[in-house]
C-alpha cells in the first residue's frame, strides 16, 4: 500500500483527493494548517482510515518530521491560499504559502528522495484569452494578480527542483473547479448561499467573464492519472471543455433553485479581472487516457442541490 502525504487534505479540493484516496486503496497522510478554508468536516467519513497532522508547510522543521516518521511515496500538494480578491487586499500570505511553503516542500522532498510530488497549479497562471483559442502546456505563463503570480513562481520551483536537483514533480494545471464543500467565496457558492436567502446575487461588470469549468471528482480523477502514469517533469492541463459566462452560470443556478434573476446585482469589476481562460487538454487524454466526465449542466445541478441538502456545512461559514 503506498502512502500519500497530501497537503490541504481538509481543504474543498484536497478534502475530495483524499476520500478517493482511500477508496482507491492509498494509505493516506494529512497536513492542513485549518485556516479559514480548511475544514476536518469535509474528510469525517475516513478520519479513522488516514493520519492527520495540523500544521503550517512553511513550518520546515515539523515538516521535516513528518516525513522523517511518515516516509511518503508521494507528496500531492494541494495546500494554497487561492482567492484572487483576497490576494489583491493583502498579498503576503499568498506569498508565504503558495512560494515559501512550495519551496521549502521542495527542498525536504529533494532530501528524503520523495518518488513523486504532484504539484497543483491553476490555469491562471497563463493569464487571459480576449479571443479564440486555448492554453497549452507549452503556453508562456503570464499571471495577473497576485495569486496567479505567486502559483507560476511555484511552478517555476517546480520546473528548477525538477532540472537542478532530480525532485519528481509533475505539475498540474486545472480549470476552475467547482462542487460539494467549497467554501463559499467562489462565484457557484455565494450565488447558490445568497439564492437560498433571497439576498443579490453579485457579479462582476457585465458577468461577461468566461471560465472553463470543472466538477470536482474529474480534477481529482485526473490528478490521479497523472500520479499513477504521469512523466516526471511534466506540465498536464485538466479541463473540461465547459465554458461559460459568469452571467450564464448564475442564470442557470437561479433556474434550478426556482429564484427570480431579479437576484442578480451588478458591481464594479475587480481590478485585472482576467477575460477568458480555456485549456487544451488533449496531453493527459492522449498520454494517459483521461477525460472529464461530468457536464456542466449534470455537475452544477448535482452541486445546487448539496449546497440546498448541506446547510449544516456551509451556513456556519457566511
Amino acid at each position: 500500500m503506498k502512502k500519500l502525504l497530501v497537503t490541504g487534505g481538509a481543504g474543498f479540493i484536497g478534502s475530495e483527493f483524499v476520500r478517493q484516496g482511500v477508496r482507491r486503496g492509498y494509505e493516506i497522510v494529512v497536513v492542513d494548517k485549518l485556516t479559514y478554508a480548511g475544514d476536518l468536516r469535509r474528510i469525517k467519513e475516513v478520519e479513522k482510515e488516514i493520519t492527520f497532522y495540523q500544521a503550517d508547510i512553511t513550518d520546515k522543521e515539523f515538516m521535516e518530521h513528518i516525513f522523517v516518521k511518515e516516509k511518503p511515496y508521494a507528496v500531492i500538494h494541494w495546500a494554497a491560499e487561492s482567492h484572487v480578491d483576497r490576494s489583491i487586499g493583502d498579498a503576503f500570505p499568498f506569498l508565504e504559502t503558495n512560494v515559501r511553503g512550495t519551496q521549502i516542500l521542495f527542498e525536504i522532498s529533494k532530501r528524503y528522495r520523495i518518488e513523486r510530488f504532484i504539484n497543483i497549479s491553476t490555469d491562471e497562471v497563463y493569464g487571459e484569452l480576449k479571443g479564440e483559442g486555448n492554453f497549452y502546456e507549452t503556453s508562456p505563463l503570464n499571471p495577473n494578480s497576485p495569486y496567479s503570480a505567486t502559483k507560476a513562481s511555484a511552478d517555476m520551483l517546480g520546473r528548477a527542483y525538477f532540472r537542478t536537483f532530480g525532485v519528481p514533480v509533475i505539475t498540474v494545471r486545472p480549470s476552475n473547479t467547482y462542487g460539494p464543500f467549497q467554501y463559499p467565496e467562489k462565484l457557484i457558492p455565494v450565488a447558490i448561499s445568497r439564492a437560498m436567502d433571497n439576498k443579490p446575487v453579485p457579479i462582476y461588470a457585465k458577468g461577461e467573464n468566461v471560465r472553463e469549468w470543472l466538477y470536482v471528482k474529474d480534477c481529482v480523477s485526473g490528478t490521479y492519472a497523472m500520479l499513477e502514469k504521469g512523466r516526471i517533469g511534466e506540465v498536464y492541463n485538466i479541463g473540461s471543455g465547459q465554458e461559460r459566462k459568469n452571467i450564464d452560470v448564475v442564470r442557470r443556478i437561479l433556474s434550478i433553485l426556482g429564484k427570480s434573476e431579479s437576484l442578480i446585482e451588478f458591481v464594479k469589476d475587480r481590478p485585472g479581472h482576467d477575460f477568458r481562460y480555456s485549456l487544451n487538454s488533449e496531453k493527459i487524454k492522449n498520454e494517459l487516457s483521461f477525460e472529464a466526465e461530468t457536464g456542466f449542466y449534470e455537475g452544477l445541478e448535482k452541486t445546487v442541490r448539496w449546497y440546498v441538502d448541506n446547510e449544516w456545512w456551509w451556513r456556519r461559514l457566511l
